[in-house]
């Protein structure tokens, strides 16, 4: 009978190692977990021993297919932030109930959680039961969980806290969803109505502007600077609209390139950062998402720069990247994080102070949790005093175009009026 050794974790979080006779997986798993422990990984004797040689010998000959395979995975829609939280909570319960870990992915595999598909819970079920970690099995499914998930159920695996890890997940994707979704509409309305009003506007001086002056070509009547202006604009959209479209294409496009090129990004996220009330509202964004971040990491154990790596990757800000970068570099040379987050001159001293209070005391992730939450408060206020503001700018700018549109109809009509009366 085939030899197995594993290595697994007791309910207290102690390393168990040893050596198991089985037909096969499944039913070393089976046994590991009627000892009661939790099982992180399981190979076996002799396939260990051969695979170690063909590697000191040659690289596999089947890197190449599983490339092709990979790439092809890549092509699935990655999950929104809200669908890995409930995929996050649903694991969680069903290894609460006292599930084993193969039957709750099991089970994940028949829920068809929606964003993730059920095939994604019934690889990582054939994985786990391979022998491999959760987080392993999870790291070779490219494109659908983030660095972020696996690191944190990594370290749940090696702590033996794995529910409650995934219970945290679930709860920070959740409120991330949320923050996210209140951004997204605050930016959303504005900019509908703003386009609501510039296309009825271009559909009043291309369309019915034009028809209405058709009343005064029989009249020999000098019509005001104003209305000809107006009139000449909407006879231009209307007979070269298409050159209209094509410069708006070539600004996009050229818009897009400038974008994606680091000047570009360096530049524009330096915009949003500086702008009027909306800086304000993408900067608590920014600093709320790094603190619960960097919190939930280094509360589930994983190592301080591991963290500020993830938490790196996840900003999605380039003068945040580069901050932590440094960051990441003066931490490993042995300063604290409060000093080179200081340094930096990007984030604001209620978050180095914090920091700094939570190295004193010995608990950063309670101390970054405390910032994250402050500042998601904060956010939530300045998201509606920014829309309380807009609407009416919108409102007045509104009211100056169809301002415009009335005196240009009107002066034309009161030029006639006093034609007729002389």
């Amino acid at each position: 009978m085939p030899q197995f050794s594993y290595k697994a974790r007791s309910r207290s979080g102690e390393v168990v190692e040893g050596a198991l006779e089985a037909a096969d997986r499944s039913a070393v798993l089976s046994q590991i977990e009627r000892l009661g422990l939790f099982p992180v990984a399981v190979a076996d004797v002799k396939g260990a021993a051969a695979k170690a040689a063909r590697n000191g010998a040659a690289k596999p000959a089947a890197q190449v297919p599983f490339a092709g395979l990979f790439k092809s995975r890549g092509r699935r829609r990655k999950p929104k932030l809200v669908e890995l939280g409930n995929y996050a909570h649903q694991l969680a319960n069903l290894l609460k109930a006292g599930m084993p870990l193969v039957s709750a992915l099991n089970s994940m595999g028949s829920l068809e959680t929606k964003g993730i598909p059920g095939e994604i819970s019934k690889q990582l079920k054939q994985d786990v039961t391979e022998g491999k970690g959760l987080s392993d099995a999870m790291r070779k499914q490219d494109g659908i969980f983030s660095d972020l998930f696996i690191n944190m159920v990594k370290a749940g695996e090696q702590s033996g806290a794995l529910v409650d890890v995934l219970r945290r997940m679930g709860e920070h994707y959740v409120r991330f969803a949320e923050l996210q979704s209140k951004f997204t509409s605050a930016m959303i309305y504005p900019a509908f109505i703003f386009t609501l009003g510039i296309g009825i506007m271009i559909f009043f001086m291309t369309f019915m502007l034009p028809n209405f002056m058709k009343i005064f070509d029989g009249m020999k009547v000098p019509l005001p600077m104003a209305t000809q202006v107006l009139v000449g604009f909407g006879h231009f959209m209307g007979q070269y609209w298409w050159v209209i479209v094509l410069m708006i294409v070539a600004v996009f496009i050229v818009f897009y390139r400038y974008a994606s090129t680091a000047k570009g990004k360096r530049a524009i996220d330096a915009f949003k950062m500086r702008a009027p009330v909306l800086g304000k509202v993408v900067k608590l964004n920014l600093y709320a998402q790094f603190a619960r971040t960097l919190s939930t990491l280094l509360k589930n154990g994983v190592p301080v720069l591991t963290a500020l790596k993830i938490s790196e990757e996840v900003v999605p800000n380039i003068l945040l990247k580069e901050a932590l970068n440094k960051a990441r570099e003066e931490v490993t040379d042995g300063k604290t994080l409060s000093q080179p987050l200081l340094r930096c001159n990007l984030f604001p001293q209620l978050m180095v102070d914090m920091v700094r209070i939570g190295e004193e005391t010995g608990d950063v992730p309670s101390a970054l949790a405390n910032v994250a939450e402050t500042y998601e408060n904060e956010l939530k206020t300045a998201i509606e005093v920014m829309m309380s503001l807009i609407q009416p700018v919108i409102i007045v700018v509104m009211a100056l175009f169809v301002g415009l549109l009335l005196y240009s109809v009107l002066s034309a009509m009161f030029a006639i009026t006093s034609s007729i009366g002389r």
